[in-house]
């Protein structure tokens, strides 16, 4: 038996700007078939080919997607995934994220190319998909096990499981019209992981739940995936993302510009969305606060006062904080703060006047700039951003999230001349072994 649990090549999915698809009765599916053999051979002596070639990303404009009036969400897409792996797929929205499930899932078909799936397919692609609203949670989750072919002794061996996954027992009974979006969602991805299905087709929709279930859900996932289960999964938690799955495929503009491991691929698309980019302080209008005190410049310079565009792990860092005082007199209670995230927006350091006992109790107006002194670099090598906060006699003058990019280089922390290897962490310390 093939290692493969889905293999897919040349796909392509073209869909018409706004027109509806006709209605697609089973007689025009037969006919359809009839004569697919017939249009084919014709075509072939018509054009000498019928294979599209692919389009190099490089050098395509991100609008020659979309041409007379039809848009490719999916443009020659090969890729295969063996059986037991966990793969993240992820880009923006309108990438062709979607579409691709919806294809594997049988539900829509492609424009060109194919896609072998080897094994029983489960998937979870929008709330309530499957689901039948006027019937009670304990029928839709017959009606689902049915659709994937499931017998009534493998449901009902797994029903009691399921219920106490989604926590739904007292509502099993009533119907899931009036669930919450939380407990639909909840059902209705216990029913798609706990069936006994190869291959789990997982797009965005833990969002819905609420972070003990989300948490929930990706345990569960990894349960799975331990026992040899294919999954797909979608979404933009990046540290989801990262936290399960092994490989990654980043699709952009309805292609894949990057596939491999999934720690490569999310820091290229952080690095394509610009997420991390810095922005003038000047011209930023998303700020909060008063405005008495107002940041207007970051720099950053390394131990001897030298600017630099990058810290190095382990040396002395300096961000020179430019000011502008706009009452022109004196401030009182100035506190400084400059909170630091990984890529995933997680806060994982606050550096802060207050915390740390070093209020001014009194800033004069002719002061420019302030700096933020670290005597070692403990951030591990990464993209991170910071944001600003002033406050001036207990009120927020002023409070800017995501001002700028803050680089970390590799560095010989410890004297050794070993690195940390990546994705281990965002701090590198001190530290010793001791035998007793």
């Amino acid at each position: 038996m093939t290692d493969l649990a889905i293999r897919c090549e040349g796909l392509a999915k073209q869909y018409r700007i706004g027109e509806r698809e006709p209605y697609t009765a089973l007689r025009d599916v037969i006919s359809e078939a009839a004569a697919a053999p017939f249009r084919r051979l014709s075509k072939a002596f018509s054009n000498g080919s019928m294979v599209r070639q692919p389009t190099d990303f490089s050098i395509r404009n991100p609008q020659s997607a979309i041409r007379n009036n039809t848009v490719w969400a999916l443009d020659d897409v090969s890729f295969e995934v063996k059986r037991g792996e966990v793969v993240g797929i992820i880009g923006r929205n309108g990438a062709g994220k979607s579409t691709l499930l919806k294809i594997l899932s049988r539900i829509t078909k492609p424009t060109r190319g194919q896609a072998e799936i080897h094994g029983r397919v489960g998937s979870l692609l929008e709330v309530g998909t499957g689901f039948h609203p006027e019937l009670t949670g304990r029928e839709n989750i017959y009606l689902n096990g049915a659709i994937l072919g499931m017998r009534k002794a493998e449901i009902e061996r797994k029903f009691d499981e399921i219920v106490a996954f989604a926590e739904v027992e007292k509502f099993i009974d009533t119907p899931v019209k009036r669930y919450s979006s939380g407990m639909y969602v909840r059902l209705a991805f216990a029913v798609a992981a706990h069936m006994d299905t190869e291959i789990l087709l997982v797009d965005e929709v833990l969002a819905v739940g609420d972070a003990a279930f989300q948490q929930k859900c990706l345990g569960k996932m990894e349960e799975v995936s331990r026992g040899g289960k294919t999954i797909l999964f979608v979404s933009h938690q990046m540290a989801a993302v990262q936290n399960l799955c092994e490989k990654g495929l980043l699709l952009s503009h309805g292609q894949i510009v990057q596939r491999g491991p999934i720690a490569e691929v999310v820091t290229d698309y952080l690095a394509e969305t610009n997420f991390l980019a810095a922005q003038s302080l000047e011209s930023r209008v998303d700020r909060q606060g008063c405005g008495s005190l107002r940041f207007t410049e970051v720099s950053f310079k390394d131990g001897a006062g030298k600017k630099v565009t990058a810290f190095t792990s382990g040396a002395p860092a300096v961000l020179e904080l430019a000011l502008s005082n706009t009452i022109g007199c004196d401030l009182r209670k100035v506190r400084i703060g400059v909170g630091i995230d990984n890529e995933f927006g997680q806060r994982i350091v606050l550096f802060s006047s207050h915390l740390a006992s070093r209020d001014f109790s009194k800033l004069p107006a002719t002061v420019s700039s302030l700096e933020l002194r670290i005597p070692r670099m403990t951030l591990a090598a990464g993209r991170y951003t910071f944001t600003l906060f002033a406050s001036v006699n207990g009120e927020i003058a002023d409070w800017i999230k995501h001002a700028g990019t803050l680089h970390v280089e590799d560095g010989d922390f410890f004297g050794t001349g070993q690195m940390p290897p990546p994705g281990q962490g965002c701090f590198v310390m001190d530290h010793e072994f001791c035998v007793r």
